[in-house]
């Protein structure tokens, strides 16, 4: 079999395919070979059709053989989160409740995956209803995280950032509304773009029978390398098709790779979600850097007034957003923790029980209250380029499947606190729809990852990739785990 990296960028990997140094057939035996021997101890892919895929890589295999080449990423094998319909595939969530849902189409981004010549081979794993920052569901059971197994890989993405960092796929998308991209990136080390709300279709990223999709939900493109960010944001990039024949989207074209005199402002740590010292002093040496190479920085910026009431804010609107499918017993629950707290109770478990049981008047209230801190933000950008400031509060932490989400502590510098402060960097800027997109720039004492999330102005999702970008050829880029050459 022709030699070629497994961990190879989703560019090299097609221009390998469409120079015919080696087949879409060859490289998808040689990534089900890894899978086979890398995910029972990983986890990381839960369903495969093999003869569903190595029919699709003959096909392209034959097409290139007479000229003809599909698209960019003709011949790629890759994975897909769960939570995409693909027709004959399961879509459970991760939830017994859905156990035996196959969709019978497939969703707009893996229709416009294949449609670039992309040969899908199955599934990655996801949290119970595709909500947690750990991967782990009583359909498929745990997933690991490569760089150390009693660790997660964070989610709702974490199968694919898994699959990613163990060389076990050649590209993925996630879907982000509280981080479910950026933070398996920042875990695993990998590269994941969250892009401006709205660019990119999620139709059929849906609980079935749904078409509107979530509030701040987005679809966007996890890579070992930024480069394949811009091509996978090209590739995903447009309206739901009903929309098509009336609108287009065009996203600016990103500025030349270079950092001299870019207004950067950096964000260390908040008073709403304390960040751990190893992620802030991986964050000043790459403000060092850019110091050095003439970018104008300013450290401890604010962006917004009331850090911890628009923390606040967020989670009212992100429970709001997920609580459709709620059942009335959960309902009434919410109601009933209300009537037990003081009115002016803050906190995630206050605000949870508030957005679960929003009038759609009180809605409207806290979309104005969102919408006023969109202009704040519209400020900070009139003044910076970018914000580069935390992914989470803590590298990838322990397995924890016993204590409920809302009663799970993170220890932050050797200090206890709720683990959904993580929360709070994912929603500072995905409530207001920025794009953001999350690069690898260190490791922690233990050897964990530790990325940088790079925000911009809206629908300049191309000027954060390109900064990724820099920082890859620069300063940091993509390492494989140990243990998985």
């Amino acid at each position: 079999m022709p030699a070629f990296s497994p961990f190879a960028s989703v560019l090299d990997l097609a221009s390998q395919i469409k120079e015919r140094s080696v087949s879409s057939v060859e490289m998808l035996e040689l990534y089900r070979a890894r899978i086979e021997r890398y995910n029972p101890a990983l986890n990381a892919v839960i369903y495969m059709d093999w003869d569903g895929a190595l029919e699709t890589a003959r096909a392209r295999d034959e097409a290139l053989a007479k000229g003809a080449s599909i698209g960019p990423l003709h011949g790629v094998p890759i994975t897909v989160k769960e939570a995409f319909d693909v027709a004959g595939m399961p879509s459970t969530w991760g939830t017994l409740e859905l156990a035996n849902n196959i969709p019978q189409r497939n969703s707009v981004p893996v229709d416009r995956l294949l449609a670039a010549g992309a040969v899908l081979m199955g599934k990655t794993n996801v949290p119970r209803l595709v909500a947690d920052h750990q991967t782990f569901n009583p359909v498929y059971g745990r997933t690991n995280n490569p760089w150390n197994l009693d660790r997660t890989p964070s989610g709702s993405s974490g199968g694919a950032a898994a699959a990613l960092a163990a060389g076990l796929t050649g590209f993925e998308i996630g879907s982000d509304i509280g981080g479910s991209i950026r933070q398996p990136s920042h875990c695993c080390g990998i590269y994941g773009h969250k892009p401006t709300f709205g660019v990119c279709s999620l139709r059929g990223h849906d609980w079935p029978g749904d078409l509107v999709s979530l509030d701040m939900g987005v679809v966007g493109p996890m890579a070992r390398s930024a480069r394949d960010l811009d091509l996978g944001l090209s590739v995903l990039a447009g309206p739901d098709p009903d929309d098509t024949g009336a609108w287009r989207i065009t996203l600016p074209d990103a500025p030349k790779a270079n950092v001299k005199n870019l207004r950067i402002g950096v964000l260390f740590d908040d008073v709403a979600a304390t960040v751990d010292m190893e992620i802030q002093t991986a964050l000043q040496r790459l403000s060092d850097s850019l110091e050095r190479q003439g970018a104008k920085l300013t450290r401890n910026v604010r962006p917004i007034r009331d850090s911890v009431a628009a923390f606040g804010l967020y989670v009212q609107l992100l429970r709001s957003a997920t609580s459709a499918h709620l059942s009335d017993e959960e309902v009434q629950q919410s109601l009933g923790d209300l009537r037990s707290l003081p009115a002016d109770e803050a906190g995630y478990v206050a605000d949870t029980a508030r957005g679960r049981t929003l009038s759609h008047r009180a809605w409207l209230r806290i979309n104005e209250l969102r919408h006023q801190l969109k202009l704040e933000w519209q400020r900070f950008f009139d003044d910076y380029d970018l914000l580069l400031c935390p992914a989470a509060c803590r590298a990838a932490s322990p397995h924890d499947e016993i204590t409920p989400r809302h009663e799970r502590k993170a220890t932050i510098s050797g200090e206890q606190q709720p683990a959904t402060n993580d929360l709070f960097w994912a929603g500072l800027t995905g409530m207001v729809f920025l794009p953001s997109t999350v690069a690898p720039i260190g490791m922690t004492s233990d050897h964990l990852p530790i990325g940088v999330q790079i925000v911009g102005p809206w629908y300049k999702d191309r000027f954060t990739i390109a900064f990724a970008r820099w920082l890859e050829q620069e300063y940091y880029g993509f390492s494989a785990p140990p243990n998985y050459s």
